[in-house]
């Protein structure tokens, strides 16, 4: 049996840009995708912790160090500057695998950076 579980998590980061007239689609810092093991085009949900509005879109690659997170595209109606978001991935495997299975977590500080 393939089960959904949790792969990766950004708990908590802050929405630094909205960009309306954009393709579309969540731009993160690079330091925060890697830390939470999510690669570019990975499809995600965000869950506003402001107004409780969950996507789903995909990530594109920010600047490394920066600590962006831009709403891009139909996504930027779904959130401000300033809100937090909850930044989700999931993967399907075997149930007997989920259950070894250890999430990548990341806790963004000030400024959505890691360290």
């Amino acid at each position: 049996m393939q089960i959904e579980i949790l792969k990766s998590k950004v708990h908590r980061a802050v929405i630094t840009e909205a960009n309306l007239n954009y393709i579309g689609s969540l731009t993160l810092d690079e330091d925060l995708m890697d830390g939470a093991n999510l690669i570019e085009n990975e499809k995600v949900q965000i869950v506003n912790v402001n107004n409780g509005s969950r996507i789903e879109t995909y990530l594109i690659k920010g600047k490394r160090g920066s600590g962006v997170c831009c709403l891009n595209g139909p996504a930027a109606r779904q959130g401000a500057v300033g809100d937090t978001v909850i930044i989700i991935a999931y993967a399907t495997m075997d149930f007997e695998e989920a259950k070894q299975f250890k999430p990548a977590i990341v806790f963004p500080k000030e400024g959505n950076l890691l360290s």
